[in-house]
């Protein structure tokens, strides 16, 4: 079953990658989700279409979540969860930094991930308790544990909810006058694969949905680093904090988000 898994995860995965590449840079249609900057693109549902098509031909009683196209209503222990393209704006703009994500759970828990950017030929895969790779290598998150030489990736929603949680921007204020550099690259899937092989330091973000980490979220886990919410508590794909890290820093990104004492 998991060599089964694994396979059409991949296929569909690489599928996907195609119909992306293949009309990057090109022209397509372009619309807009909630606010004027949420934009989806025919690839999206193109890609989307294809990857549903795969999974559903393979294990028509598993469980689908996908970003265009919501949730089927089967019930099942399988739950994919998918991202036709995490970076839709950067794709729209001919920008290669954007992804294929798709994470597989089995009662609640991730199984397996993929993260594909076909402009970088870089496909992460990540098997819960069997490691991650890139390209089918090994990776490792960094072993930087000097904050104040920490690299860091952030990004921001574009409409920030009533509530009592400080607006991203004022955290990320105290993060650059600690004096770290700072990334935005507006594909919260690549920050997390970018984390889980040593590029980044560590990622943070304020509501995310489940198909922007669900694979990212494996990633980081089996390249040995940490995901918490913003309390450091251990959470799920679900959650609307995600702050993942080397493990070594973590405890000092959690003090700066939440302007405890004793943030440097």
């Amino acid at each position: 079953m998991t060599k089964e898994l694994k396979k059409v995860l991949l296929e569909a995965t690489h599928e996907a990658g195609g119909i992306i590449l293949s009309y990057f840079g090109g022209t397509f249609d372009i619309d807009h989700k909630e606010g004027i900057n949420n934009l989806v693109t025919e690839v999206d549902k193109l890609a989307e279409a294809k990857i549903i098509e795969i999974i559903t031909k393979a294990f028509p009683d598993h469980s689908i979540i996908g970003e265009e196209t919501g949730m089927n209503v089967q019930v099942s222990d399988y739950q994919w969860i998918i991202d036709p393209i995490d970076g839709t704006v950067n794709f729209a703009h001919g920008i290669p930094l954007c992804c294929v994500s798709i994470g597989l759970t089995y009662k609640g828990s991730v199984l397996m991930g993929a993260v594909y950017n076909p402009m970088m030929n870089e496909f992460f895969y990540a098997e819960k308790g069997k490691g991650a790779t890139l390209n089918g290598q090994p990776i490792h998150v960094s072993k930087k544990s000097d904050f104040k030489t920490a690299f860091l990736v952030t990004g921001f929603p574009y409409k920030w909810p009533e509530t009592s949680l400080e607006h991203p921007v004022m955290v990320f204020e105290r993060m650059v006058l600690q004096g770290l550099p700072i990334r935005r690259l507006g594909s919260a899937a690549i920050d997390l694969c970018w984390v889980a092989c040593g590029r980044f330091d560590g990622f943070w973000e304020y509501n995310l949905s489940a198909w922007d980490v669900a694979a990212g979220y494996l990633m980081v886990l089996e390249a040995g680093g940490t995901i918490t919410d913003f309390e450091g508590k251990i959470g799920n794909v679900f959650d609307k904090q995600t702050l993942a890290t080397n493990g070594l820093i973590h405890k000092d990104i959690l003090r700066v988000i939440r302007n405890t004492p004793g943030a440097e």
